[in-house]
Parts: structure tokens; sequence; C-alpha cells
């Protein structure tokens, strides 16, 4: 990818360009969002980590190979976020910093569409690579993790207890998977690197693991030794 030779130019040469900025668009895992909790019937407050999230551990781990080279990093995540929101938010989070690099992570909402979705889903994932190109910086794709597999016992609320049903579902029926699919093949259309974390996370399903309980939330929110994971595989994407 063009980014590293940035970074290695930066590298060798501190005062030949601005810091190397990297550029984060998705939904509530990408901004920091972990556990969720009740605070009155019905109504559900989430705990926000900014410095757990995956953008600050990849940063952290680029200082630690390019101690000398300044990153800059934008989270544009939002709680709740789809690709629709990610389409109108493009140019004011992500465009208006001139980043080099966008990783792009979107899907855990999108989904909530169901099968009838999908093509809304892959129109706007093409929208927003399309717009990433033209602007000259690269982009990377991130398939988001899993959802839960089951309805942990540590979850006491019962609205929770719900959204971990209708997740299982959208689980066990296909139609997570089926997103994934679709936005993998929208990346290969428009030639963009796929970093796949979704495999990942349906490999530990697929050897026993049991992946609710390395969600925070016990439904769609990894714990921050998690985001490790994201981070890591990024950092393998971008430098190749």
């Amino acid at each position: 990818m063009r980014i590293v030779e940035k970074i290695k130019e930066k590298q060798a040469d501190l005062y030949s360009r601005k810091p190397i900025t990297f550029a984060f668009l998705g939904d509530s895992v990408t901004q920091g969002c972990f556990d969720c909790y009740e605070i009155q019937p019905g109504k559900i407050e989430t705990d926000f980590v900014a410095e757990w999230a995956y953008s600050e551990v990849f940063k952290r781990m680029l200082h630690k190979l390019y101690p000398s080279v300044p990153f800059a990093m934008i989270n544009a995540g939002i709680s709740g976020g789809s690709t629709r929101g990610g389409i109108y938010r493009l140019d004011r989070d992500v465009l208006s910093y001139s980043p080099d690099l966008v990783v792009v992570c979107f899907g855990l909402n999108d989904s909530g569409n169901g099968m009838d979705g999908i093509q809304d889903y892959k129109e706007n994932l093409s929208a927003i690579f399309k717009k990433v190109k033209e602007s000259g910086a690269e982009c990377v794709f991130m398939t988001p993790n899993t959802m839960n597999c089951n309805v942990s016992p540590k979850i006491t609320c019962e609205c929770v207890k719900k959204l971990a049903e209708e997740f299982i579902e959208r689980m066990e029926s296909g139609v997570m998977d089926a997103y994934i699919d679709a936005a993998k093949e929208t990346a290969s259309a428009f030639e963009v690197p796929v970093c796949d974390c979704y495999a990942l996370w349906k490999k530990m399903i697929a050897d026993g693991v049991n992946v609710t309980e390395l969600l925070a939330n016990k439904l769609n929110h990894p714990d921050k030794d998690m985001h490790f994971l994201f981070a890591y595989e990024l950092v393998k994407t971008v430098l190749g």
C-alpha cells in the first residue's frame, strides 16, 4: 500500500510532509463503546473509553514500529452508525482532514435491516469507497466482529436479553454472514483491501470459543483485549 511509502518518507525526513493521518469511519465499536447498562427501565447507557478503541491501539503499535513518525488518528465512529449515515458524515468527519488512509467498518447495525437491506448496504459502501478513492486517500474495509452466540448469564436486564436473542437469530439465520460477504464483494469491486476480522471471530466460534464472553456488553461490543485483535490485524493489512 502507498501508505507504507509515505511512512518511510516521513521517517527519513520529518520535515518533508504533514503527519501521517488515518481516519476511521464506523459505528459504536469504532467509537470505543464497551459495556452497556440499564439506567432506568428500558433505557440503556453505554461506557465510552476512547483510549481502548482499536484506532488508539493501532496508533500505539505504529509508534512502537516507527517511533519518530507522528501519526494523527481521526476517530469518526458513532454509536448506532450505519453506512447510510456514513455517507452523509464522510466529508465533514473524515475527508475534511485530508487523511492518507481511511478505515471503513460497518455491518453490525446495517444487518438489522435483514436480507432486504443488503442491496442498500452494498450501494452505500460503494458510494463511500468511491468518494474516498476520488479524494486521493487509500481505503481499507475492516469486517466487524460477530455478535453474541448465546444469552450470557451475566445479562440481567430484560431489554438487553431481548437484544441478545435478536442478535443470536441474526447470526444463526446467516443474515450477518450475508452482509459480510456483500461487503467483501463490494470492496473487491473497488479494489479496496479487506482486513477480515470477522473471519477470525467465526474461526473462534468454530473452535469452540464462547465469543459472547469476549464482548464487553455480551452483545456486540468487543472488550478492550479484543480491540487488540482489530489493531493487530489492521497493522498486518496496512504493512502487508
